[in-house]
């Protein structure tokens, strides 16, 4: 031990110089001297360099267990820069990229007073570098007629539409008890579809078509379902769905889809639809509107039953509700009559059991 310059009781800051140990005889002056000049902090980062200059001269520096500062790049550039773990620390704190630092100290290395006037120079963010790119496919024909037929509905038929919430409670129960019992499992979708044929028998004014110079009024019952495919939508029809029970309308549905899926489908199966139904309520999808499918006046949206908070005689209760969304063509049927359709609606999918079955 060359020289103490703490006393028994001091208290010291992190950086003031406790001791200077070397070899016997050794000049430590300009240690001291530094010492005196310059902060105790500053002591630290002169006392370090001249350590690295005189190999022999260790000093020594009081370490706070619970502070203590590592030395960590800020940088994987700034690995190699030359900086006492102090001024690292405090790069890495306020952000400062080393590279960017001139050093004052021996050979360039940066201490804690370089930084002082360093604050503005941030660690930049690589600016990231995109590239543009597309894939162009030729439209086949099926799709060239889907747009075509859709565009000629949006641009010429009037659309307005009406919306409507309904309790489906009653349903999930009746499905889950026909799932007990019968052999094809049903789906809400069969349900809808069942539902749909009888509100139309009881409104027929709503199983129309808009010809131009005269309305037809169609007497019997065919349901068309939007089916999506590769190529964009199809949409196979059951026919007379209001006389075929829910059992026959369930299988009918899952022969036609697979079809459609196979590319079995014949194209009498997708001619002659009344009423479409278009349901997305399997994507999770909770409301939509959806473009009328010629020769149909109407089109029916369906989403998905969702649960939520409902006043049911007085009290708060779970409820599973349905949004139904009904497309009218305006020049066949209006306001009036597509609200009392979606009343009957409501009323056969809330109270299945004296319509579905």
């Amino acid at each position: 031990v060359l020289h103490v310059a703490a006393k028994k009781g001091d208290t010291l800051k992190i950086g003031d110089l406790i001791a200077i140990v070397g070899k016997e005889g050794e000049d430590f002056s300009a240690l001291l001297k530094e010492s005196t000049i310059n902060s105790p902090q500053s002591t630290v980062d002169k006392a370090a360099e001249n350590i690295n200059r005189k190999p022999d001269a260790v000093q020594s520096e009081i370490k706070n267990p619970k502070s203590e500062i590592t030395e960590l790049p800020i940088a994987a550039s700034d690995s190699r820069i030359k900086a006492s773990p102090l001024a690292r620390s405090i790069a890495k704190e306020k952000g400062i990229e080393l590279s960017k630092v001139k050093g004052s100290g021996e050979e360039g290395r940066i201490i804690k007073r370089d930084l002082e006037n360093a604050s503005s120079i941030k660690i930049s963010t690589p600016a990231f570098v995109g590239k543009e790119s597309f894939r162009e496919v030729r439209v086949s024909q099926m799709r060239k007629t889907i747009a075509k037929r859709l565009t000629e509905s949006k641009n010429g038929a009037p659309h307005f539409y009406l919306v409507m919430d309904v309790n489906m409670d009653n349903a999930v129960s009746l499905r889950t008890q026909l799932n007990n019992i019968l052999s094809s499992k049903i789906s809400f979708n069969d349900i809808v579809i069942k539902a749909v044929a009888y509100s139309l028998r009881q409104n027929p004014s709503v199983n129309c078509s808009w010809l131009g110079d005269i309305i037809r009024y169609n007497e019997h019952i065919h349901i068309g379902m939007a089916v999506a495919v590769e190529e964009g939508l199809l949409v196979p029809v059951i026919k007379f769905a209001d006389g075929k029970t829910i059992q026959q309308i369930s299988i009918e549905a899952k022969s036609l889809v697979e079809k459609v899926n196979t590319k079995k489908i014949l194209p009498d199966e997708m001619q002659g639809n009344t009423f479409t139904i278009s349901n997305l309520g399997m994507f999770g999808i909770e409301e939509f509107t959806a473009i009328i499918n010629p020769p149909d006046a109407c089109i029916l949206a369906v989403g998905a039953i969702r649960q939520e908070p409902a006043v049911i005689n007085g009290e708060i209760k779970a409820a599973n509700n349905m949004k139904l969304t009904l497309s009218c063509d305006h020049r066949a049927v209006d306001g009036a009559l597509g609200a009392k359709f979606l009343q009957t609606l409501k009323y056969s999918l809330e109270n299945p059991v004296s319509v579905l079955i």
